[in-house]
């Protein structure tokens, strides 16, 4: 299941609901375990921080009012979450808990930002669960709003429950509380039945409830989970919703879970693609990000890592072993065995292998982009090849040219970035050396090994280069008995008689 998958559009949720629904997302925790000068909700997994899984899986429900508690890394957590809250066209405010002193009491922060005399449903999430998605959060809430509960807790059946809260029911099965880990007894840690840290809660309980919470348990913390027995206590309704997929409910707490939940994620995202159309030859090699976009019949071959903002285009090729970041690769193109970033290749064309992209490269229509091949800054016309051992920063050029091995865009002075203009139909020779700002006119050519510092007109021949001499016995003279001077020697003694005279300008 992806983020998103079975909710309703917003409109239809908002229409059907008679209640606000305000979302607080917890994310203050520091993540000692994650061992890192990174906040632990900040850490990556396929292509967005944790937080940003579990706001965009919170705004997916359309709530009145969405906050984030905020702690450890504050400064750097709010600073994303900006960019989150354009990215989605929403508002979303920040809290902030100073003390880490239990998860009641960073709720309590989280509803110090909202309203006062709050009313309808509270959800609260946590910013570790990457996987949890819109729609399981509104299933949540419809089993909330259908069986009339003060609280509805998100729970999973799992085959290790160790480290996780562990639900208590009566005979009948109905909820009677949460035991956490540190404070249960041996019968209770033989539960398998774990709570997530995923609720709905009745406003107006809620508030009540954290007011009257203790610090009397093992960790001398506020626990959100004793908000159930305060509430059935006083005679409220209590129930829970199985979620029938774990996953969906795992929490991050080192880089050994980190990596767990990204190939779990990973495995979706890449047979979610494979459903709707994309030949993906070895599903366990391939990496994608969550915002990669793939057209029908894209081959990915083994080795591919498609990371955030890609697209590639109906019956494209990529790979083996390529890796594109905020790349487009249009229909029918081909990528070898290449990397690239912010670059775009047009339908048809072919790039690699072992090309480089950077950012700011255009490859037109049928165009190639050869073997050992660097681009920067460069727009590249409609059937033009680059073949191989070239490097083309700050250029732009035209339609159907040729661009000779071992090519050099000479580009940087040592003090600022300078342009070449190739145009179309031109032909330039092997080792060439274009000394930016340059001009070489559409049909031109350019001999091998030749360093261009001014213009060439159209349809002009350009050679730069200095004539070639021959200093004869230079070997015999400087390296006297060497490997070379023996080579040479014994080559002379190899030749007839007129060719060692014609070599000397003799018998002419």
């Amino acid at each position: 299941m992806l983020q998103g998958d079975n909710a309703q559009p917003s409109s239809q949720r908002a229409a059907a609901r008679s209640a606000p629904i305000s979302t607080v997302v917890l994310a203050a925790g520091e993540g000692t375990r994650m061992r890192s000068a990174t906040p632990k909700v900040l850490h990556p997994l396929a292509g967005r921080p944790l937080v940003e899984h579990a706001v965009r899986a919170a705004a997916g429900v359309d709530p009145d009012q969405l906050v984030v508690v905020l702690g450890h890394g504050k400064e750097a957590v709010g600073e994303h979450l900006s960019s989150v809250a354009t990215a989605l066209g929403r508002e979303v405010t920040t809290a902030v808990q100073e003390q880490q002193l239990g998860t009641g009491h960073a709720v309590s922060c989280g509803l110090a930002a909202l309203p006062a005399q709050l009313t309808g449903t509270v959800l609260v999430s946590y910013g570790d669960v990457p996987l949890l998605d819109a729609g399981t959060l509104e299933g949540l809430l419809t089993e909330h709003a259908e069986s009339g509960n003060a609280v509805t807790v998100l729970t999973a059946v799992v085959d290790e429950p160790t480290g996780y809260g562990r639900m208590l029911r009566d005979a009948e099965g109905n909820v009677t509380g949460i035991v956490e880990q540190k404070d249960a007894t041996p019968e209770q840690s033989e539960i398998a039945e774990i709570n997530s840290g995923v609720y709905a809660f009745d406003a107006a309980v809620l508030s009540d409830a954290l007011q009257r919470l203790s610090t009397d348990n093992a960790q001398g913390e506020l626990y959100l989970t004793d908000v159930l027995s305060i509430a059935r206590g006083d005679g409220r309704p209590v129930g829970a919703l199985v979620c029938a997929d774990p996953w969906l409910v795992e929490g991050v707490n080192d880089r050994v879970q980190l990596s767990k939940l990204g190939a779990e994620l990973n495995r979706r995202l890449v047979l979610n693609w494979m459903r709707q159309g994309v030949t993906v030859t070895d599903p366990v090699s391939v990496w994608l990000d969550c915002d990669v976009t793939l057209a029908r019949d894209v081959v990915l071959e083994p080795g591919v890592q498609l990371r955030a903002g890609t697209s590639i285009g109906e019956g494209a090729a990529i790979g083996p072993d390529s890796t594109l970041t905020g790349c487009v690769v249009q229909p029918g193109a081909k990528v070898i065995r290449s990397h690239g970033e912010g670059a775009e290749v047009g339908p048809g064309a072919s790039v690699g292998p072992f090309a480089f992209l950077r950012p700011g490269t255009s490859l037109g229509t049928g165009g190639k982009i050869g073997t050992f091949v660097e681009t920067k800054n460069a727009t590249i016309g409609g059937g033009t090849k680059v073949p191989h051992l070239t490097y083309v920063g700050d250029a732009t050029i035209g339609e159907k040219s040729n661009i000779g091995a071992a090519t050099v865009f000479v580009n940087y002075d040592g003090e600022a970035k300078h342009h070449t203009v190739i145009g179309s139909h031109a032909r330039t020779g092997a080792d060439n050396m274009f000394v930016a700002p340059v001009e070489i006119g559409d049909g031109s050519y350019t001999a091998a090994g030749s360093v261009i510092t001014e213009d060439v007109p159209p349809g002009a021949m350009a050679v730069a280069r200095g004539r070639q001499r021959n200093i004869e016995d230079w070997v015999a003279r400087r390296r006297p008995g060497t490997a070379a001077d023996q080579a040479a020697q014994q080559a002379r003694a190899d030749k007839p008689t007129d060719d060692v005279q014609a070599s000397n300008g003799e018998g002419r």
